[in-house]
């Protein structure tokens, strides 16, 4: 069975932490030298993504822990892409993954009032 979810929160969640990752990688790539990404992506990728999960989580009222946790999990089809060299493959489906997430404990917490 699956688990239910607010689906206007798991789109709009979506969107707005697609636009935040996109926004903040143009910013970054503009501002700093590629050098700082080879050696400092490893830090760098996890913060700007955890950073703008916490913008869509707080955008739709979401406790900063459970949405950070979402933002971890969803994160892994990412890891998996750089693992073969294909840096930003695994990001669409990260994206829905914390929607999806995010749909999820909206609903957890709609539910438990």
């Amino acid at each position: 069975m699956m688990a239910a979810m607010d689906r206007s929160v798991a789109w709009r969640s979506a969107l707005i932490f697609g636009i935040a990752l996109a926004i903040v990688a143009v910013v970054l790539a503009l501002a700093l030298p590629r050098s700082l990404f080879e050696d400092w992506g490893w830090l760098a990728g996890p913060a700007a993504w955890a950073a703008c999960a916490l913008l869509a989580g707080a955008a739709m009222g979401l406790a900063a822990l459970p949405v950070l946790a979402g933002a971890a999990l969803s994160a892994l089809p990412s890891l998996a892409a750089v693992a073969v060299d294909q840096h930003w493959a695994g990001a669409p489906l990260g994206i829905v993954l914390f929607g999806a997430w995010c749909g999820w404990i909206a609903e957890k917490r709609r539910l438990a009032v």
